[in-house]
């Protein structure tokens, strides 16, 4: 389970050199604008929008593929049956079921917005380090809990992946044949031992999860944390023409898109 979000944050592209503060407001004022999105006619537009940022980034687009990956499994099963479901005009018939125009036109509005938030979001922590990223969020306002609470999180997910990891191969070494990562389904429908030892499992990663939380926040307690009252201040870089040239372009296309959804007919 590595995250890797920062994994190509040494590259060198605008997106990269682009100063952090000015990069968060303007990309999540972009992601904010394309949440309030409900009019078709704009997808062509965030399309286009967000393979410009995506390509100005240079991240690779196994980067991208890899993260939507998973995300993109759980929104398929949220918007399979729409379809179905959703509107009275009937395209066509699929085996006796009815495929209606407004569920295939809402599903293609919802993909379309998924995928270009996730981009952007992929975009904005994927172009610098993620300490960095929390600086910035620091220096906009955020509160210390909260960011530590996300620095603490991004570590040890990764670690729990490790940990998961360890103990899958441990389960094989013991007898559990079937390869938890790429198998899951057929290990789950296999027999209630391989069933037992996958609750096992979870409950186990669970647990060590949990133990390890408090021994962390314990020994952050002996080192003095939440006693200091100097706010550490963050290693940003200075704002420079460029920044803001790039943040005032960004509003703009967010503005944009947020007055077309209001005047543009339905």
């Amino acid at each position: 389970m590595k995250l890797n979000l920062d994994r190509y944050a040494d590259l060198s592209s605008p997106i990269h050199r682009w100063e952090m503060r000015s990069k968060f407001v303007g990309l999540l004022a972009l992601i904010f604008a394309f949440a309030f999105v409900q009019k078709l006619v704009l997808l062509p537009a965030m399309i286009f929008v967000t393979v410009l940022l995506f390509v100005l980034s240079r991240l690779p687009l196994s980067f991208l593929l890899n993260r939507l990956r998973y995300p993109g499994l759980f929104i398929a099963g949220v918007v399979m049956f729409l379809p179905f479901l959703g509107g009275e005009t009937i395209l066509f018939h699929l085996g006796g079921i009815a495929v209606k125009e407004e569920g295939c036109l809402a599903v293609l509005l919802i993909v379309t917005r998924f995928v270009c938030i996730l981009t952007v979001s992929l975009i904005l922590f994927g172009t610098a380090p993620f300490l960095s990223s929390i600086k910035a969020l620091r220096s906009l306002g955020l509160p210390g809990v909260i960011a530590d609470m996300l620095l603490l999180t991004y570590r040890y997910l990764e670690q729990l992946g490790e940990t998961l990891g360890t103990m899958q191969r441990a389960m094989q070494l013991r007898g559990f044949r079937r390869d938890l990562k790429r198998d899951l389904p057929s290990a789950v429908r296999g027999n209630r031992r391989n069933l037992s030892q996958l609750a096992g499992l979870a409950g186990s990663l669970l647990t060590r999860s949990y133990e390890q939380s408090e021994r962390v926040y314990h020994a952050m307690l002996l080192r003095g944390y939440g006693h200091s009252r100097q706010t550490p201040k963050p290693l940003l870089n200075q704002h420079n023409t460029t920044s803001f040239v790039g943040l005032g372009l960004i509003l703009f296309v967010a503005a944009s898109f947020a007055i077309a959804e209001i005047f543009l007919p339905a």
